[in-house]
């Protein structure tokens, strides 16, 4: 199982952290990806790292603002999301997967493990 945490409600500029912890399960072997869905809208990609050690990709929106990182001995992944603004105002989610291909690395259907949502609130 996956745990999300980590969101709250702060203004324009601020940071948050987000973590991902994952129970019965060694994180170091998964694909572990960050999406965020908002209300009416479809869910969106952030972030995924494919591997412990290996490239990471972001969405183009968050790139150079949001950093994905692991701390494999904490069988947790963080997301660390700087320079908020209100359209990053959404729930966001951890997924996992142990058989994710390159090509699929931003697609949500190739998740097989998804955390509940951590709600994040960016007031202007």
């Amino acid at each position: 199982q996956l745990q999300a945490s980590g969101g709250g409600m702060v203004q324009a500029g601020a940071s948050l952290r987000l973590s991902c912890t994952a129970s019965g399960r060694t994180f170091g072997n998964y694909a572990v990806a960050w999406f965020r869905q908002a209300p009416g809208k479809e869910r969106e990609f952030v972030g995924a790292n494919r591997r412990s050690g290996q490239n990471i990709y972001y969405a183009d929106s968050v790139k150079g603002r949001f950093t994905i990182s692991r701390d494999n001995a904490k069988n947790t992944v963080y997301l660390q999301m700087n320079t908020l603004k209100p359209e990053d105002t959404a729930a966001y989610y951890c997924a996992a997967s142990s058989t994710l291909i390159l090509s699929r690395v931003r697609e949500s259907e190739a998740y097989a493990y998804w955390g509940q949502g951590t709600q994040v609130t960016v007031s202007s």
